[in-house]
């Protein structure tokens, strides 16, 4: 994807936010920025964790939806490959070089099957979700068609309450269909319980996750009972990695939002009760916003609205400053509270979105920063890749 991207080809201000080499001053708003030491040190820390604990790490495309994003991981944190949500993202990143690629959910839809199988000639190892014996025969057909073969995964409800079988039999029935039949190979379990990420509380989370670790070791043993060998047991995200890592039964974490955070993740506790963006992970993604109007004395108009972010979770941190306050939005403008008149037209501030995911889905570029100046931008490679 990148290497078809001229970058001499945008005007700034118009198609793109910022080029390399521009002062951070001249970046137009608003925009996605990453600080890319803060990055850096990030994708290093989980990728030395996996590595000491004995894990892989299989990145979660959907995060970031950027092939450039996934490299770095690779080649900075270690990691094995991504998985992601649709297979249309799925070929982004296989088109894009990854060499790796789950999607990480149910693939249904005909086409959709039929693209899947296709993905093994783009050179990338294509794993999928199954959670009903309905779908093995469509997908083996799809793959002998093609000539290809789908690594499945049975996927595992342990407890998120969305797609996946919730007893060992029924993970043992799926295994076993999807091992005989041709085109396919039984790769593992699919077990990422999403529900308990967010929940505060360090002790609300691992007891959410050791019903889950549970869960998943009886059916691990029940599938060896019938000679089936998991090369997957995958799951764990930036609330629970260390968990599922320090288990003895997964050996794949599926992190994400550690790399980027987001106000969000930021508020939840680790286990000495401090905010994990206080120490565990940096803010490294920001929506860089302008001050455009100061008529009211007491507040001032951004240009980040609606349309600039995800408010899903909430509205976003104004990033290094107590002083004024993100407060409200409407769709082309954010109202900061501006108390004490500190902020003046033409001020950027840097904000951490609530949700990370959705929001880098609303932008076609991350500008890359450091030392004041622009050293890179990304293009967000799979922005409205959902089918």
């Amino acid at each position: 994807m990148k290497d078809a991207i001229n970058l001499d080809d945008f005007e700034v201000g118009f198609d793109i936010p910022a080029l390399p080499g521009m002062d951070e001053a001249d970046i137009q708003t608003p925009c996605l920025v990453l600080d890319l030491d803060a990055l850096e040190r990030n994708v290093r820390k989980m990728g030395d964790w996996a590595k000491a604990h004995g894990m892989r790490h299989r990145v979660h495309g959907k995060m970031h939806k950027s092939v450039d994003v996934a490299k770095l991981q690779e080649s900075l944190g270690g990691a094995c490959g991504v998985c992601c949500q649709k297979v249309s993202e799925a070929e982004v990143f296989a088109r894009g070089g990854i060499r790796d690629v789950l999607v990480s959910n149910q693939v249904r839809d005909p086409a959709k099957i039929d693209r899947l199988a296709r993905m093994p000639k783009l050179g990338a190892r294509t794993i999928c979700c199954v959670d009903d014996l309905a779908n093995v025969a469509d997908l083996s057909a799809a793959a002998q068609k093609h000539g290809t073969q789908i690594e499945c995964l049975v996927e595992i409800d342990c407890g998120a309450g969305r797609c996946g079988v919730t007893t060992t039999p029924e993970v043992v029935e799926i295994a076993k269909a999807i091992d005989g039949a041709p085109g396919l190979k039984f790769a593992g379990i699919q077990a990422y319980q999403g529900a308990m990420q967010h929940m505060d509380k360090y002790e609300d989370r691992k007891a959410k996750i050791d019903l889950a670790v549970a869960q998943v070791r009886d059916a691990v043993e029940g599938l060896k009972s019938q000679g089936l060998e998991c090369d997957i047991v995958g799951g764990g995200g930036t609330g629970s990695y260390y968990f599922e890592g320090n288990s003895g039964v997964y050996n794949e974490l599926q992190c994400g939002s550690y790399a980027f955070m987001d106000a969000d993740y930021g508020r939840i506790l680790d286990k000495d009760g401090n905010r994990i963006d206080q120490g565990e992970w940096e803010n490294a993604l920001f929506i860089l916003t302008s001050v455009m109007s100061h008529a009211k004395a007491d507040k001032a108009i951004v240009d980040a609205g609606l349309k600039a972010q995800s408010v899903d979770s909430g509205l976003p941190v104004v990033f290094g400053r107590t002083d004024v306050e993100y407060v409200k939005c409407s769709d082309e403008h954010g109202v900061v509270a501006d108390p004490q008149g500190v902020l003046k037209v033409n001020d950027k501030l840097r904000l951490v979105p609530g949700h990370c995911d959705p929001t880098c889905n609303v932008h076609d570029w991350y500008v890359g920063v450091r030392n004041g100046k622009v050293e890179t931008v990304w293009p967000v490679s799979a922005r409205g890749r959902a089918y």
